[in-house]
């Protein structure tokens, strides 16, 4: 018998699902903190996974509702590497990972579960994370709960962009978040 508790399950058991996406229906919500959005660009945004494979678990996603990486503008494309790197130094600073999984699966047969709005995926990664669990019990243990990941994540986000932006101005270049 396995049993882990995950409270945050039920929220997502009990809401009412709708047929549109996840990424355009809480982008447009302005609600970030409730809907774990971490910070918006010009062009895309960080969320964490609400059903994360671990704890840091984030997305960068484009506001517009492309299917593969292509059919974005350059701008977005380019701006959406620049939040996976910046995810990756607000998630070194946080949290101390030895290393991080990056990855898109783009179509359903790839292995995406919104196959419809690209997302790049940013999973932090610790010597000995794979442990027993996951490989002989099948099931995976988040010891943080998203909203003390949110908290611990969104000012560290808020204080490097506002580095960046006075970087940007300082070059007379755009800032990239």
């Amino acid at each position: 018998m396995k049993r882990i508790w995950s409270p945050w399950r039920m929220e997502y058991i009990r809401e009412e699902k709708r047929g549109g996406c996840i990424f355009c229906e809480k982008i447009k919500e302005e609600r970030d903190e409730e809907n774990l959005i971490l910070l918006r660009g010009q062009h895309c945004f960080v969320i964490l996974n609400r059903f994360p494979y671990i704890n840091g678990h984030l997305m960068v996603a484009p506001y517009n509702h492309v299917d593969m990486l292509n059919k974005l503008t350059l701008e977005a494309q380019v701006e959406m590497m620049r939040l996976v790197s910046l995810c990756i130094d607000v998630l070194q600073e946080a949290m101390r990972p030895d290393g991080f999984n990056l990855g898109m699966n783009l179509g359903a047969s790839a292995g995406a579960g919104i196959k419809d709005h690209i997302h790049m995926h940013v999973v932090p990664r610790w010597v000995g994370d794979t442990n027993f669990m996951p490989v002989l019990g099948e099931t995976r243990v988040i010891v943080e709960a998203l909203q003390d990941s949110y908290k611990k994540l969104e000012p560290l986000f808020a204080r490097k962009c506002q580095t960046e932006q006075g970087l940007a101005a300082a070059r007379n270049a755009p800032p990239n978040c």
